[in-house]
């Protein structure tokens, strides 16, 4: 793509950069997202560019704002709610809309109003775009952003994302910047016949930026990538459990299903003697993320612990993913049972250096799991699902095709399809 720049729709945006060093913050940005794969098209990459993201966060430095980082930006009881998301995936969904000039888009999930600027940008002064957000302080902070920025034609408004926004429709193009776990009904009715619907879809263990087009009733997905977000707020919110163990409450148990034990045993188990169990496959970072969606997919009994500060130093789980910035903080992943707790981990001899973000990772390592508890059931289940993935070929995340349909329909499935009942409708899961 090299480094020349274009005229295209949307150059009238006030970088705010007077001294031209901010230009050279944002270009050493795109350099690293096209490295890493992210930025795949001029247009994106012109977006990328041109929009000023320390407008966006004025919050923290220059130097920080154009980094490869999320940016937590609203805190409910110490808890992140809202964020400038993390470039890199912002330009990997940005990629899987598939953006033209003169389009129609709307954007569930307006946070700092950064992500609405670079759908302007691609679309241009002929297209429009719509932002909701269920907050007022984000939807208030997001429109002084964009007139910081010159982008006072973003339609900016106070709305629950599941409703979409229905004096807008039709829409050619919807992205979502929150996780789901279900496709309103409305999001389909407002997508034009042959649009696109992007959304990070949570599955459990994992959450993957699905590219939906919409196909009749049917959506269809035409690519899949990793993601992680922030869950959706609303009547459509993510039905998660979030419990936190320990007299420190400083570890989380994330589930999406009824627990089926007291959470006072969870962390007698974790903190009693447990087993490591090897399971005889190898694979490597990129691999670990297939078995995370292929474990959702297959069970609802999948579980997420997350130990941060005294406890992710401690080893109370075995630390499979550690959190590049931010301090102590490491994640965990597995089954849980009324008699048993199992984790996926890494084979003993590299267990204390966890598997970082970097998909440049690629040693393979023997995949162990971590039993806890005095029962065989999540061990017995969590063995399983990793021989049937490695048996299928430890198919990644690209491989995964998914199909939605709306609540009165009936899947037509074929062998090897996986049917996930939601309360709008179905997904159907096939591996290629």
């Amino acid at each position: 793509m090299g480094d020349q720049r274009r005229d295209l729709p949307g150059d009238r945006i006030d970088s705010g950069d007077e001294g031209g060093g901010l230009s050279e913050l944002r270009r050493a940005l795109v350099d690293e997202l096209r490295s890493k794969g992210a930025i795949r098209t001029p247009e994106v990459e012109e977006a990328f560019l041109r929009v000023p993201r320390h407008l966006f966060v004025p919050q923290v430095p220059p130097e920080r704002a154009y980094s490869d980082e999320a940016i937590p930006t609203k805190l409910c009881e110490g808890v992140p709610i809202s964020s400038s998301s993390q470039p890199a995936i912002m330009a990997l969904m940005l990629e899987q809309l598939d953006l033209r000039p003169g389009q129609r888009v709307l954007e569930i999930g307006a946070a700092t109003g950064y992500n609405a600027a670079l759908i302007a940008h691609i679309v241009g002064d002929a297209g429009e775009v719509t932002t909701v957000d269920i907050d007022e302080d984000l939807v208030e902070d997001a429109r002084q952003h964009l007139s910081a920025a010159g982008l006072e034609r973003v339609r900016v408004l106070r709305a629950d994302g599941a409703h979409g926004y229905p004096e807008g429709a039709p829409f050619d193009r919807i992205i979502l910047t929150v996780g789901t776990w279900d496709i309103a009904p409305a999001w389909v009715q407002q997508l034009e016949a042959g649009g696109r619907l992007v959304l990070p879809l949570q599955l459990g263990a994992a959450e993957i930026s699905v590219a939906f087009e919409r196909a009749g009733s049917l959506l269809r997905s035409v690519s899949v990538v990793g993601c992680g977000f922030m869950p959706l707020r609303g009547v459509l919110a993510v039905p998660e459990r979030n419990l936190r163990l320990g007299p420190d409450a400083d570890v989380i148990l994330t589930l999406y299903s009824e627990l089926p034990i007291a959470q006072g045993t969870i962390y007698e188990w974790l903190t009693s003697p447990s087993r490591d169990l090897p399971t005889g496959v190898l694979l490597r970072r990129r691999e670990l993320d297939g078995l995370r969606v292929w474990m959702s997919v297959h069970s609802p009994g999948v579980c997420n612990l997350d130990a941060r500060g005294r406890a992710a130093d401690s080893g109370i789980i075995p630390c499979i993913y550690r959190a590049t910035s931010g301090g102590s903080h490491c994640f965990a992943c597995g089954l849980v049972a009324e008699d048993g707790l199992c984790l996926l981990m890494r084979s003993p001899e590299t267990s204390d250096s966890p598997v970082g973000s970097s998909p440049a990772e690629s040693a393979a390592n023997e995949l162990y799991v971590r039993h806890f508890g005095p029962g065989d059931a999540a061990r017995d289940q969590l063995m399983e699902l990793i021989a049937e993935w490695d048996a299928a070929g430890q198919p990644y995340i690209d491989a995964l095709s998914i199909t939605a349909y709306p609540q009165d329909e009936e899947p037509s499935t074929s062998d090897g399809e996986v049917i996930i009942t939601r309360r709008s409708g179905r997904f159907a899961f096939s591996w290629s």
